[in-house]
Parts: structure tokens; C-alpha cells; sequence
């Protein structure tokens, strides 16, 4: 049987730099610590899993091996240069044979068994997206058999198209899945919307 590859794409939590949309509304220091905290907890929850082989593709580079932004456990490799879709090309590429799951880390209601299921989902599916309410996407995971091409051509990245941007790369000879829907924390209301759930983010 493959191995199975889980990649968590996270940018180093630092004030100022992470999620600036909602440090503009909460402060830099409320919006840096929930950033933290969310990425600390679901790098941990999903990092600590024997079904799969896990990667932080760290951004910026530099922060790679500042061990204080990151699980211990968490095995790390740079993101290195490009768009995000250059960024996720990389690893389809280079990563051993096997199926590949890639995720931010910026969502705190991602678990593991969204990772079970989507790679459950490629035992019959070519491609497979978790949608997210933006009209993004907060999973995206591919067979790599009969191909390991990325769709990430032309793709408006942080934008109400990227899904459907993506999904128009895809060839239709291919079979696609999707998830449930899942948010990720980038602005006040997503935050407040979070909030309201009430549910722990150490809770697995």
C-alpha cells in the first residue's frame, strides 16, 4: 500500500504579519495569539497521526526551525518561492508516490477525521476539496495516479474564484469529491462566527 501525505501549509504566527485583517479589528496582539493558537492546535492534532506521513510547509522560510511557533513533534520543510499554487505544485512533484492531502492550518474546526475521509474519498476520486465560505478552499487532495499534475495555472489566489478557478484546470476525464464545508479565521465575522460554536480548540 502507498503512503499517504499530509502536507499543513502555515505561516509563522508573528505580530504584525499574521492575520492582518483581523489585527486591524482586534489588534496586532489579539490577531497574532488567535492565529497561534488555532495553527498550534491543528498542527498538533493532525501531526500525531501513524495513517500518514505529515509535512509543516512553513512560510516565511526563515522560520522553518524557530522552534517556538511550532509542535515539537511537527516535522518541517520551507515552502520556498512562488504563488500558493507554485508553493502546493512543489510537493505533488517531488513528494514520494502516494496520494496527497494538503491543508491550512488556520482552520480550527478541521479534525482528523476530514483527513480520513478525504483520503478514504481517493480511493475513488482523482481530486478532492474541502469548500470552504469564501468560495475557497481549505483542503484539496490528489491521487497522483494517472497523473501528479497540480491544477494551480491561473488561479486568484485569496479570492471568491479560487475553487472554481481550480476546478477549471482539472481535465474532465478526472473524478472530483468534496468535503463538507469548513471556515477559516481571516476576519472578524469569521472569528465571531467561530466563537458562537463554543467548542474547544484542543477538543479532537
Amino acid at each position: 500500500m502507498l503512503p499517504k501525505h499530509l502536507l499543513i501549509f502555515a505561516k509563522a504566527p508573528r505580530q504584525g504579519a499574521a492575520k492582518t485583517r483581523l489585527s486591524a479589528e482586534l489588534g496586532r496582539a489579539a490577531a497574532c495569539q488567535i492565529s497561534r493558537t488555532i495553527a498550534y492546535t491543528v498542527i498538533k492534532r493532525l501531526s500525531n497521526d501513524t495513517r500518514w506521513t505529515c509535512l509543516l510547509a512553513v512560510t516565511p522560510d526563515q522560520f522553518t526551525h524557530v522552534g517556538r511557533f511550532w509542535p515539537y513533534a511537527a516535522k518541517r520543510v520551507a515552502q520556498g518561492r512562488g504563488d500558493l499554487g507554485v508553493r502546493m505544485a512543489r510537493p505533488v512533484r517531488e513528494l514520494p508516490p502516494g496520494p496527497v492531502v494538503m491543508v491550512g492550518s488556520d482552520i480550527p474546526g478541521l479534525k482528523k477525521a476530514h483527513i480520513v475521509d478525504a483520503f478514504r474519498t481517493l480511493g475513488k476520486a482523482h481530486f478532492v476539496f474541502g469548500p470552504a465560505r469564501d468560495g475557497g478552499y481549505w483542503l484539496i487532495g490528489m491521487r497522483r495516479r494517472p497523473t501528479a499534475v497540480a491544477p494551480f495555472p491561473n488561479v486568484n489566489w485569496s479570492s471568491p474564484s479560487a475553487l472554481a478557478d481550480t476546478l477549471g484546470n482539472i481535465d474532465r476525464r478526472y473524478r472530483v469529491a468534496f468535503l463538507e464545508e469548513l471556515e477559516d479565521i481571516d476576519d472578524i465575522s469569521s472569528w465571531h462566527r467561530w466563537s458562537k460554536h463554543k467548542q474547544k480548540l484542543t477538543k479532537i
